[in-house]
């Protein structure tokens, strides 16, 4: 495995090139067996990792079997979201565990927030190079 991982900014709008660039990593998540490869936005301001409903139903997930209510705040106050935890694995890394809020709002990415994303990974912005890199905890507790 990989001691750490550097991956590009994506672009978001080609008209604004690199002023719409965003650190998105690709990410496999897993739960019971079911897949889903998406892009996650690092968002080191968000304290809650959040996973779109849509992304949740591809996973197999069941809103109603779901039962810890979680409480978004900002653009998503308006909508439910439940506590869900899936297997992620990003780049070449071992996979891990991560804690998501689901919410029913299918508008918004998905979030590596500050819970429980930056608990796992060391994360290194390089903005002006458009680039961000990963670096896996270790196991020892030690950085």
């Amino acid at each position: 495995m990989p001691e750490d991982q550097r991956f590009p900014y994506v672009e978001i709008d080609s008209s604004l090139g690199a002023a719409s660039a965003l650190p998105y990593a690709p990410i496999t998540l897993e739960l019971d067996g079911n897949t889903a490869d998406v892009s996650a936005l690092v968002d080191s301001g968000a304290a809650l990792s959040v996973l779109p409903y849509d992304v949740g139903v591809q996973l197999g997930a069941i809103w109603a079997e779901q039962p810890i209510s979680i409480q978004l705040v900002g653009n998503l106050a308006d909508f439910d979201a439940r506590a869900i935890l899936v297997s992620a694995t990003i780049g070449q890394f071992a996979s891990v565990r991560l804690a998501f809020a689901w919410t029913r709002n299918n508008q918004v990415p998905v979030i590596l927030g500050q819970v429980n994303f930056f608990m796992e990974f060391d994360v290194c912005f390089f903005r002006s190079q458009l680039a961000f890199e990963l670096k896996p905890k270790q196991s020892n507790g030690n950085y």
